[in-house]
């Protein structure tokens, strides 16, 4: 061997090259290593059948069943046949087809009482489950040597595939693979394995792939879980480490300021929770290193407020500081509520303003020329203390006079290079304080945010309304619908006012390109907002002022509309997720959300915090075809069955595979994360954090763990250490 480490060899010298070439192309899959982290998504025992009731729509799936019966039919006046089997595992049952010359083997095969592995892609065809031209494997006694072989254990592997490659073939593939495990190189300080009582990483690899019993798949997954958790871990620490290096001009309390003068005119007392969140962040202001915080909370909870002191105390301190928001009309909507929670202390150097003010300004891309000049000015000459702005901000024209604090609503749609543009701006590395809009469970934040630290919100500030939320199954119950609409008519006669929530615009610039599975079923396009609006305009809701608004209209009807539907001009806004985050109409009461089904679980919470803002009670409509017993509606009534925004993210999570977990954060990397459930495992985490915190701060450049290093720097690969940039 020429150096190259056993577990880096590519894929083809060992399996020959249409095989690599497929497993390369369908599943990512180029080297001796990656194929041993191939993990079985499950196993088969030998004798048991898979249950078919629970079989996933248009997916690829292994079964172990058995053959019922077996008949050949005739169509197209005698000319083709068709040989359709009946498979069975006791309970359920699934039909297999074949068609033309390939019915001839299977008929031979596939006898009634027969045991086969079959894999294929699961469809519906006259409203029963089947299989088309699956490939299969017997398992019976006589069913040939090679066959048996394979599957002689009793447990058999099954693994994630794809229709161009069958579990089995996978797992032939693997055993031509496996003699290499025994060269893995094993990331775990010896001490830390041992001190937890784990297998060698060889050993885990082994029991992974090719398990005697039950006990060895356990040992194998909790050693592979610690792996992902820990290497995760150890880069987090190392960028923690790295930032808490980094210098920063600490921004200390200053009596007789703008906070002080903020806080004397609130209308309102902070909550509990405000006021502590609100401590966390002014220690870290406090020294002179770059505060990294994450501030998340329910929906509504206040985290506006949390963000605006930590800026009055930095314009107090003499710094400016940033909010940067991930669209336009969130922009506007914050500026606009911040100038109002600030009143005159908004208006510095204006007629009326305040002596202690500062000035507040907008920076969005599509300004005027002679507003755009002026803001600029007025941040180089530290004239604005707050600016709010979208990624205009991060341009390089944009010249701070001292940026203290940089604040980003909405975390996951920013991406990394423009936190960094933003943190070059000041003198020295500016503090950071990162707010999401829904929130998060423990393990993700310590995940996905993992090189931030994290305060919670979790009270809601009083005089916010309990909101009701209801299903309303068009299919099953059409009635539901008029009645949904004769609620709105009567909240706006009340002189309130209400949303309606639509997946897509409906201009012919949005037509779905690729249709999923369900819109084949369904064979209708999602909703549009400029449909929906004309139907109800003309329709249940005539008479009504009735507004659109989505994200292609120009910026400044975008606001207009915000405006007349805030100052109560408008009383229904038809609008796409545009109004998602961050927009605050009090008066707002009833929000239906048209094909909620369409929607996350997360996206759902987030639009229904909407309504329910002010003193009268709130009400979301969810409005879905879906059927009583599908996963959609049983993620809508979760919804409606909770306001609790934790509850309903970790629901969301296991819904959602979880490689998705750390979401686009790592867009185009396959997640590093194959064993580890990041909702199941928190208790494994947790101790990855401790025990890498440990490792890095007593060693920060890992110099006495080189396979540590080997392991960090196949994980972070350029692609991923810009993901981990993201703190």
């Amino acid at each position: 061997m020429d150096n190259v480490p056993a577990l880096d060899e590519p894929l083809k010298k060992t399996l020959g090259g249409t095989t690599a070439k497929v497993l390369a192309d369908h599943l990512d899959l180029h080297t001796v290593g990656d194929l041993l982290h191939h993990y079985p998504r499950r196993y088969a025992e030998r004798g048991e059948l898979t249950r078919l009731s629970d079989l996933p729509l248009e997916e690829h799936v292994t079964v172990v069943a058995q053959v019922a019966d077996a008949r050949v039919l005739k169509f197209n006046a005698g000319r083709g046949q068709r040989l359709e089997v009946t498979l069975t595992d006791g309970s359920g049952r699934l039909q297999l087809v074949f068609f033309g010359k390939g019915i001839h083997k299977p008929h031979k095969d596939l006898l009634p009482g027969r045991r086969a592995m079959f894999a294929g892609k699961v469809s519906v065809f006259n409203r029963k489950l089947q299989l088309a031209h699956p490939e299969y494997q017997l398992l019976d006694a006589d069913s040939g040597e090679d066959a048996v072989d394979a599957f002689a254990g009793r447990l058999m592997p099954i693994y994630p595939a794809c229709q161009q490659m069958a579990s089995w073939k996978i797992a032939k593939a693997v055993d031509a693979v496996l003699p290499s495990a025994r060269e893995a190189v094993d990331p775990l300080p010896p001490a830390l394995r041992q001190g937890r009582g784990l297998a060698a990483l060889p050993e885990a690899l082994l029991k992974i792939h090719r398990p005697g019993t039950k006990a060895d798949i356990a040992d194998a997954r909790d050693r592979l879980k610690w792996d992902e958790a820990f290497v995760l871990q150890v880069a987090l620490a190392r960028r923690r480490f790295a930032d808490a290096q980094l210098p920063a001009v600490p921004r200390r309390h200053a009596p007789g300021g703008l906070l002080g003068a903020f806080d004397a005119k609130l209308p309102f007392e902070l909550t509990e929770g405000q006021r502590k969140v609100s401590q966390e962040v002014f220690d870290d202001l406090a020294t002179d290193h770059p505060m990294h915080r994450l501030l998340q909370g329910e929906v509504g909870s206040g985290k506006t407020m949390v963000a605006l002191r930590a800026m009055l105390r930095v314009v107090d301190a003499g710094g400016q500081t940033a909010m940067l928001a991930p669209t336009e009309v969130l922009a506007q909507q914050h500026h606009r509520s911040i100038v109002e929670m600030m009143g005159e202390l908004a208006e510095a150097g204006m007629l009326g303003g305040a002596d202690q003010g500062t000035k507040v300004v907008l920076l969005t891309g599509s300004m005027g020329a002679a507003a755009r000049r002026q803001a600029l000015l007025d941040l180089v000459t530290g004239e604005a203390g707050i600016v709010i702005g979208t990624h205009a901000l991060i341009e390089d024209k944009v010249k701070f006079h001292d940026l203290g604090l940089v604040v980003v609503d909405e975390q996951h749609r920013f991406g990394v290079e423009q936190r960094d543009a933003l943190r070059t701006k000041g003198k020295q590395p500016p503090h950071l304080l990162v707010m999401t809009a829904t929130p998060i469970p423990r393990t993700v934040a310590m995940t996905v945010f993992g090189d931030l630290e994290t305060s919670v919100l979790d009270q809601l500030p009083a005089g916010r309304s309990p909101i009701a939320s209801h299903v309303v199954p068009v299919q099953d119950k059409p009635h539901f619908l008029a009645r949904a609409w004769e609620r709105v008519r009567e909240e706006a006669a009340a002189g309130h006012q209400a949303y309606v929530v639509c997946p897509r615009i409906g201009d012919d610039e949005d037509e779905p390109k690729k249709k999923s599975a369900e819109d084949q079923a369904e064979k209708r396009p999602p909703l549009a907002v400029l449909d929906i609006a004309e139907q109800l305009a003309a329709g249940p809701l005539s008479g009504l002022r009735v507004a659109v608004l989505h994200g292609r209209l120009q910026p400044d009807a975008k606001d207009q509309v915000m405006r007349r539907f805030a100052a109560g001009e408008v009383d229904v806004l038809v609008a796409t997720t545009v109004i998602e985050v961050g927009v605050n109409v009090p008066n707002a009461t009833v929000m239906v959300i048209m094909d909620a089904d369409r929607f996350g679980v997360s996206q759902l919470h987030q639009l229904r915090g909407r309504v329910g803002r002010g003193s009268a009670p709130g009400l979301c409509l969810l409005v879905s075809e879906m059927p009583q017993a599908s996963p959609a509606r049983a993620r809508l009534d979760a919804v409606a069955g909770t306001l609790d925004g934790f509850e309903l993210s970790r629901i969301d999570l296991e819904q959602r595979r979880e490689g998705d977990v750390l979401g686009q954060a790592q867009s185009g990397v396959r997640s590093s994360l194959r064993m580890l459930a990041v909702i199941d495992d928190e208790e494994v985490i947790a101790a990855a954090r401790e025990e890498a915190t440990a490792i890095v701060s007593a060693d920060p450049d890992l110099t006495a763990h080189p396979e540590l290093r080997t392991a960090l720097d196949a994980l972070v690969d350029a692609e991923r250490e810009s993901y981990l940039d993201k703190g």
